[in-house]
């Protein structure tokens, strides 16, 4: 940019010169150098005196492009991948406008909107399938993930994880007349789960690939179930009440799964930003919004 200035300039200076030059001569009273070392002297000074005023206009051009760069650092938009298929954490709500102007709302995207707005930036927030959350982050098309994601060792090589912000638990959900009461009934058990979740990851690890169903949204392993495609659902505690109480002849069981911790994922090495959103979790948890936003989607039975 600054290299372009300079020639701009020195071009509009070397227009100039050649106009004069062209001009009518005739009228010109100007004298002339009368000597070859007279004309050097004045060629030498006209020479530096371009210079001054290039390098005057280039370092003008360098700070003014400082200046915007330092303005421009200190706005800007911060972008949040997330799977919107998960209440009460992220879901559309056609009857609510969410903080980045969207239809998605829920306890993840008011805890992102909080973050956004402590870094002085705007939030985006960009609905992909849960699997797909952790590519959006490498490849930079996402600034960090919050969907509802647990640390795990497979996920920690590819990401790094902000100070956990809330504790979930993995349940079970069967049909109402199912003879499954707890997770010891699950062995050669058909299970459904949402893909690429903790739900996916323990039961693999646990019962194997082919004794799990993998679906892109927990809404369709709930519907699944239903028709007896499945013989249970494993899913987070919260949208697991939520199916539960929409669809009847289901039940949630009393045992859990599993239990776990949500937190936030960015790019692995992304120290400042990491830094940055784990001390607006520790504002939230101090100031005691953290618990305002859960309680806001989260009603005590």
């Amino acid at each position: 940019m600054m290299k372009k200035s300079i020639l701009c300039l020195a071009a509009a200076v070397c227009t100039v010169s050649l106009a004069a030059c062209g001009g009518n001569s005739a009228t010109e009273t100007t004298a002339a150098p009368t000597t070859a070392a007279e004309a050097a002297d004045t060629t030498t000074a006209a020479e530096a005196e371009n210079t001054e005023d290039n390098s005057a206009q280039a370092e003008d051009t360098e700070s003014a492009e400082e200046t915007q760069a330092e303005a421009g650092s200190e706005g800007g938009t911060l972008v949040m991948a997330t799977n919107a298929e998960f209440p009460p954490y992220e879901y559309h709500d056609s009857a609510v406008t969410g903080p980045d102007g969207s239809d998605i709302v829920g306890i993840d995207v008011e805890i992102a909107a909080a973050i956004a707005e402590k870094m002085g930036k705007e939030l985006v927030i960009e609905d992909v399938q849960f699997a797909s959350i952790i590519p959006e982050i490498l490849s930079g098309k996402a600034d960090f993930g919050a969907a509802g994601m647990t640390v795990t060792e497979d996920r920690l090589v590819n990401v790094d994880f902000s100070d956990t912000y809330a504790t979930a638990v993995q349940s079970i959900i069967v049909t109402a007349d199912s003879e499954i009461t707890g997770p010891d009934d699950l062995e050669g058990k058909l299970i459904g789960v949402q893909e690429g979740t903790t739900g996916d990851l323990y039961s693999t690890d646990d019962f194997g690939d082919d004794m799990v169903e993998r679906y892109l949204k927990g809404v369709d392993a709930v519907q699944a179930l239903l028709q007896g495609k499945v013989d249970v659902v494993i899913i987070d505690n919260e949208p697991a009440k939520v199916f539960v109480s929409e669809n009847e002849g289901l039940k949630l069981l009393d045992a859990a799964y599993a239990e776990e911790e949500y937190a936030i994922a960015v790019k692995k090495g992304n120290t400042e930003l990491l830094d940055q959103i784990n001390s607006a979790i520790a504002e939230l948890k101090e100031s005691g919004k953290l618990d305002e936003i859960t309680a806001k989607y989260i009603t005590a039975e």
